[in-house]
């Protein structure tokens, strides 16, 4: 049922008219009850609830720990997730296979039978929406601690059905951040409206009584996305799920690199989202965020992706996110397993319990940093606004449309793409190309005398080639992609 994107709140009669159709495209659909699942919420322990414990820590100043993960049978899901709580884990995912991810039913039931029939997953992910309510409850039912459906997908509809149906009580991603990363083809009016519906349903859960949360994805690419491109996405997609009725959103974040830029990150995307909010009169919404460490290139020695991780657990920290999601030694080689991940959740705990009482002190830097992020959101923020006519829906497409909104290496053929990331000489994430981003003239030459100090220091000009150095720089055991002088730094 295709209809005009608007950020209203959509109408029961709609929503209702929707909700036959999706329950309906996949005979797992049918399990959906809505009154025995609000029933279940009801009775959940409150330390399994994602928004009361998120609310909990953000009062009591904690730094929750959470990994990725996701198999393809339940039996070795359940048993991965036991582990991961064993482990000191505060939050548990569920990583969704990329069949299900693209609505591809059929083909991750064909994964399900090879998986059985091997004895081993030969899915990259669990594959919910064939499992169905009764089955992915069992997941609920075998841990003590929040459980939240992580994935990737555009079109979201069944899959929170069910899954928000079994227990989970936190749901990730948005019409931007899991369309234009993800997917070539798909138009932020069909992602938009897709998600709408599924804000729509957890602000249905909220009026019976049922809180889950929304988390943005954050990181976006993961590949050297500037704070204010990141904060603003989290923040559209926080006042598109406010309308709808969603009272708990977690903001994401993904690790660029440089310690201030990053505490400034966090430090600015919670206020930024409180100003912004209220702006838009939405009042008694808990917000929160999450520390994505460096989603990208790894090392492929396990000794130096252990310091990569480590310097995601400082800043995640000294930022005092409320959750930093965690990453593996494992990275750059594939999958990784249930033991990496073990190992990645106690590096990070580790760090997190050192620095729990220590505070970042280098004052000018830092306020320096959140003020140019706060600058650059606004800049955004405003020019979606004013395209919009005070629509956040219709203003992001139209924003997108004239690359105003721009995420570096997206896939999406509705992203513009001109938008050239590159890190300064202190390793911050800076704009070498800002293509149609909305900045004064203050702004822009702040980037361009960045970026020239390193280019004076590397002796060479600011191009491409500086960008492609900094992409792999990480995976070689450097945060900025100095040209090479003979040595080499890789293992």
């Amino acid at each position: 049922m295709k209809r005009a994107v608007h950020n209203k709140r959509l109408e029961q009669k709609i929503f209702k008219e929707i909700r036959k159709e999706v329950l309906n495209s996949w005979p797992t659909g049918r399990q959906v009850n809505l009154k025995e699942a609000i029933n279940f919420h009801h009775h959940l322990p409150e330390g399994k609830v994602s928004p009361k414990k998120l609310a909990k820590g953000k009062e009591k100043g904690d730094i929750f720990v959470q990994p990725r993960a996701g198999v393809a049978l339940r039996e070795e899901q359940i048993t991965l997730l036991r582990s991961f709580e064993k482990a000191g884990a505060d939050f548990l995912p569920t990583t969704i296979d990329s069949y299900t991810r693209q609505n591809r039913y059929e083909e991750a039931e064909l994964g399900i039978l090879e998986s059985k029939k091997l004895g081993r997953s030969m899915l990259n992910g669990y594959p919910a929406v064939n499992e169905g309510v009764w089955k992915c409850r069992e997941i609920i039912e075998s841990t003590k601690v929040p459980v939240e459906i992580r994935h990737g997908t555009p079109d979201a509809r069944l899959l929170a059905e069910i899954t928000m149906a079994a227990g989970f009580t936190d749901f990730e991603g948005g019409g931007i951040s899991y369309n234009i990363p993800y997917s070539k083809n798909i138009s932020l009016e069909e992602s938009i409206s897709n998600w709408q519906y599924v804000d729509r349903l957890v602000g249905w859960y909220q009026e019976n009584g049922a809180i889950i949360n929304r988390e943005s994805f954050g990181p976006l690419t993961g590949t050297l996305v500037p704070p204010s491109i990141s904060h603003s996405v989290s923040i559209i997609e926080a006042l598109l799920a406010a309308e709808q009725g969603v009272k708990s959103v977690t903001l994401g974040y993904g690790q660029c690199g440089n310690l201030v830029q990053d505490v400034a990150a966090i430090r600015s995307l919670t206020s930024l989202a409180e100003e912004f909010l209220s702006d838009f009169g939405y009042r008694n919404i808990l917000i929160t965020t999450a520390f994505h460490q460096w989603m990208g290139g790894f090392p492929k020695n396990e000794a130096r992706a252990s310091g990569v991780i480590s310097w995601g657990a400082v800043a995640g920290s000294l930022a005092k996110a409320n959750k930093i999601i965690s990453k593996t030694v494992h990275e750059a080689l594939g999958v990784p397993t249930k033991e990496a991940n073990i190992s990645g959740i106690k590096i990070t705990k580790q760090i997190v319990n050192m620095l729990k009482d220590q505070e970042f002190f280098s004052r000018e830097a830092l306020e320096e940093e959140i003020r140019i992020i706060k600058e650059e959101t606004r800049c955004i923020l405003k020019k979606v606004i004013e395209l919009g006519k005070g629509d956040i829906a219709i203003g992001t497409i139209l924003a997108f449309k004239e690359g105003f909104v721009d995420i570096p290496f997206a896939p999406n053929r509705f992203n513009v793409g001109k938008v050239l990331p590159v890190r300064d000489n202190n390793g911050a994430v800076r704009l070498l190309n800002p293509g149609n981003l909305p900045f004064t003239k203050e702004i822009l030459n702040f980037h361009r005398i960045k970026i020239e100090e390193r280019a004076k220091r590397e002796n060479r000009r600011a191009s491409l080639q500086m960008v492609i150095d900094d992409i792999y720089a990480i995976g070689k055991g450097m945060l900025v992609g100095r040209p090479r002088t003979g040595e080499s730094y890789e293992d």
